[in-house]
């Protein structure tokens, strides 16, 4: 590896976020050299898949930028670190996230070590974050545009991985990254960002889960139990849910929407209520599989957390629970705490670590 002039090899993914980091670490002066990655086996022909247009678009802009783009095909690797993970937790009832675990063991393990075996010093992606290195501490940190800061998504990372990734967009706005794509002629500047889970792309969520779940139908009741209708199987649903339910009027007097408010594994129910009703709010959750990118912070400990992407972060106190598993007490209620989610803390803007919403309460 020549020190001198660092080999960095981007995950060019055929997105204009990828390509601006990739433009970004050029004019840095880093020797650069890029990775398409697919992660998903699924026909070149089935309407929702974009492997083959993304994989074009990635080709051109390497092109333009005059830099070698390697492939290599991590389906494999997915399905077993990522995927059969993503299913055993919706037959428990829950909602995991796999767009984290994916950033752990896909993004920047499996690529990092294909990328190390390339000869590369570091990997970089089109991630909206930021690394700070402050002695021999590696600290990940939300990114300057907080409308697409990605650190949620990164939480799982540590001080090995973060010490060998570069994010260059860290410090940009999404509109500021368009105008450079434009400015260079990429052909992704006015490409879609993709949205929801990678290897389902546009496709309905319970179209593409029915191809691996059976449907074991059950009740959906209300707060007094009282039977409303049938539902298709509990991992088709989610806390908090409103649309897709179908409860029309004639079953309250009320006319307001129904959400899904509990899940009930035992007895196949699910539980929806009215409105913005009270049992959709909870102040105490507890959860486990804790991991902390740095150093573990004394507990009891105040910091902020999210429960979801993009949701604004709220005050809260960790404790120390048992086994491992902590107590998570915010200051005020939460809406749709969905056992299965990631929970991740931070200090100002530095991204502590996270856990896996295991259940909530009121206490």
């Amino acid at each position: 590896m020549n020190s001198a002039n660092p080999k960095i090899i981007v995950g060019l993914s055929g997105g204009v976020d990828s390509s601006v980091a990739a433009l970004l670490l050029l004019e840095q002066g880093f020797n650069v050299e890029a990775l398409f990655m697919k992660n998903w086996d699924e026909d070149d022909d089935d309407e929702y898949c974009s492997a083959a247009e993304d994989l074009a678009d990635a080709q051109q802009v390497a092109e333009k930028l005059s830099i070698k783009l390697h492939t290599v095909n991590f389906s494999h690797e997915y399905w077993e670190d990522v995927f059969e993970h993503f299913l055993s937790e919706h037959k428990k009832g829950r909602t995991p996230n796999p767009d984290v675990l994916c950033n752990q063991r896909i993004k920047f393990k499996a690529f990092l070590d294909y990328a190390k075996d390339l000869g590369a010093n570091k990997i970089a992606t089109g991630h909206y974050a930021r690394i700070d290195k402050i002695n021999d501490q590696h600290f990940l940190k939300a990114a300057i545009d907080g409308n697409k800061d990605q650190s949620y998504f990164l939480h799982l990372l540590d001080q090995a991985q973060l010490s060998q990734s570069l994010f260059p967009l860290g410090e940009l706005n999404k509109k500021e990254v368009r105008d450079i794509a434009t400015k260079n002629n990429f052909v992704t500047a006015n490409k879609k960002d993709s949205t929801g889970i990678c290897f389902i792309g546009e496709r309905p969520f319970s179209e593409f889960l029915t191809t691996y779940l059976p449907k074991e139908k059950g009740n959906i009741i209300d707060e007094k139990g009282q039977f409303i209708k049938h539902h298709q199987g509990l991992p088709f649903y989610t806390i908090g849910q409103r649309k897709g339910l179908e409860i029309g009027g004639g079953y309250s007097d009320s006319s307001e929407p129904w959400f899904v408010a509990e899940k009930r594994l035992d007895s196949n129910e699910i539980v929806v209520v009215q409105g913005d009703h009270p049992s959709l709010y909870h102040q105490t959750l507890v959860a486990d599989s804790v991991h902390w990118i740095g150093n573990e912070p004394n507990l009891p400990h105040q910091c902020s957390a999210k429960i979801r992407y993009r949701q604004a972060s709220q005050d809260c106190n960790i404790e120390f629970k048992d086994k491992g598993c902590i107590k998570v007490n915010f200051s005020q209620p939460q809406r749709a705490v969905t056992p299965g989610q990631s929970i991740v803390f931070y200090d100002d803007d530095v991204c502590l670590g996270g856990s896996v919403i295991e259940s909530r309460s009121n206490e």
